[in-house]
């Protein structure tokens, strides 16, 4: 019985490599298909996740004169919207030198001779009316050892004085600093807070010109006495009025300030450029 032979096809080698081939090359093409996907996607924003951390960037300490030109101003804008120039405008300086300086006044007891020996002169002013308050730039200064800070505070204002003897209106400018002394206070709980310790004017601030009604020899005169009592007991009167304005505003300014600034004055650091 003969035996039947089967047919085996046989593949020749050069088939073989190239289907080898065609597979490693399509797996090279998928692997640059998914990489390139994989770029793109990293490149897509990432949607913010509260379950995400996100970076944070530190908040820049102030620069010291940074730190200065907003205290003085912030402390500028919190007078005048205490009323300052309004308060300069309305100040009782005429009612003051009528009255010789009593009780009710509120002139100082020392001054009461010198304006009462003044009573004729006084007598003959008609009228006395401030116009043109003004606020000009503050001044800052840090005391010697950084715990201490010293406000100058300028006003200025224009005297309209009327009387029969002068006959027309004298226009008297005046200037004015009050100081302010800053510092820093700890109370019974540990808090630290910014306060006013002396506010006082300026002593030998003051300044009196003439604008208008410079004549005879009898009107100077009458200037100058006006002025002497003006020196004696406009500082005074100013110093009264504003000093409280000066406790109010403090108290409005911006917390992130005031704690900046108390920080610099408990550790004495300097931010006060000296000039």
């Amino acid at each position: 019985m003969g035996s039947s032979l089967v047919s085996v096809p046989q593949w020749s080698s050069p088939q073989i490599l190239s289907e080898r081939m065609f597979q490693i090359g399509s797996l090279v093409v998928l692997c640059g298909l998914l990489a390139q996907t994989t770029a793109l996607l990293e490149a897509l924003p990432v949607p913010l996740d509260q379950t995400l951390p996100l970076a944070l960037t530190p908040a820049l300490a102030p620069k010291p004169t940074d730190l200065a030109g907003s205290l003085t101003g912030a402390l500028s804008n919190s007078l005048l919207s205490e009323g300052l120039l309004g308060t300069l405008k309305n100040l009782p300086l005429l009612d003051i030198l009528k009255t010789g300086g009593n009780a009710s006044s509120g002139l100082p007891g020392s001054l009461l001779g010198k304006v009462t020996s003044l009573t004729p002169l006084l007598n003959n002013i008609i009228d006395l009316k401030i116009t043109n308050p003004q606020l000009l730039e503050l001044g800052l200064v840090q005391s010697p050892d950084g715990h201490r800070l010293y406000v100058t505070i300028p006003l200025g204002m224009i005297l309209n004085v009327n009387t029969p003897l002068v006959g027309s209106l004298l226009k008297l400018a005046v200037k004015l600093n009050i100081t302010v002394e800053l510092l820093a206070v700890t109370d019974e709980q540990k808090h630290v807070h910014l306060v006013v310790g002396d506010c006082t004017h300026s002593p030998g601030s003051l300044q009196i010109s003439l604008l208008d009604g410079l004549g005879p020899l009898p009107i100077q005169s009458f200037v100058d006495n006006l002025t002497g009592i003006l020196n004696n007991v406009l500082p005074g009167l100013v110093q009264e009025k504003v000093c409280p304005l000066v406790n109010a505003a403090l108290s409005h300014l911006d917390v992130t300030l005031v704690h900046a600034i108390v920080n610099a004055l408990i550790h004495g650091l300097e931010f006060v450029i000296k000039v």
